[in-house]
């Protein structure tokens, strides 16, 4: 994503003249002048921080950061380049996203950390090796239904949907749906070695 996505386009905004003045006096260690071009822009920039930031009390500190670098770099404004309102805008969306993206990064290795801290009660790796161990046998177990019975105990099982769904789906009557479901499982549980009830 650019870092120029946020700053205003179209016509100069008014006062764009006296901000690029403004900037110059600035870059003299002129601070009235400063105090000047804080008035002028600070509600905008702050606005513009505030919807990257979100939060009101980081948007304040990345404001005043952007006014520090304001003063401590407006001998680097070149008027040829851009204007000084869009000038001013890039730096404070540069920063507004940096602070976003220092506080995601922060919470990723917060993240991490704590996933790397978590006791681990168990095998996991044992476990993981069973579920695949099971999952292959119920896919082999599938594979003995008939391509009917699949159909509708994949629907019933997987697909999480109800008798009457089902029959709908597969244009079939209500009771040849259960039929094809209570048949499947009774196969399966004949191919898995599971003890009817």
């Amino acid at each position: 994503m650019s870092h120029l996505t946020s700053v205003p386009s179209g016509p100069e905004p008014e006062g764009t003249d006296l901000a690029t003045e403004l900037l110059r006096r600035c870059a003299r260690d002129d601070e009235n002048a400063f105090a000047q071009l804080y008035d002028l822009t600070a509600p905008r920039v702050f606005g513009l921080v505030r919807r990257v930031v979100r939060d009101p009390a980081q948007a304040e500190e990345v404001t005043q950061e952007v006014y520090l670098d304001l003063w401590r770099h407006a001998s680097r404004f070149d008027s040829r380049r851009s204007s000084a309102l869009a000038w001013v805008f890039t730096i404070a969306h540069r920063r507004a996203v940096d602070r976003v993206r220092a506080a995601e990064a922060a919470d990723q290795r917060d993240v991490a950390y704590g996933y790397r801290q978590r006791e681990v009660a168990h095998d996991t790796t044992s476990e993981a090796a069973q579920d695949r161990w099971e999952a292959r046998r119920v896919r082999a177990a599938l594979e003995t239904l008939t391509p009917t019975q699949r159909k509708a105990v994949d629907l019933a099982y997987f697909g999480g949907y109800t008798h009457s769904e089902i029959a709908a789906m597969l244009d079939i009557p209500l009771g040849t749906a259960k039929t094809r479901i209570r048949d499947g499982l009774i196969r399966l549980r004949d191919a898995l070695g599971v003890e009817g009830s």
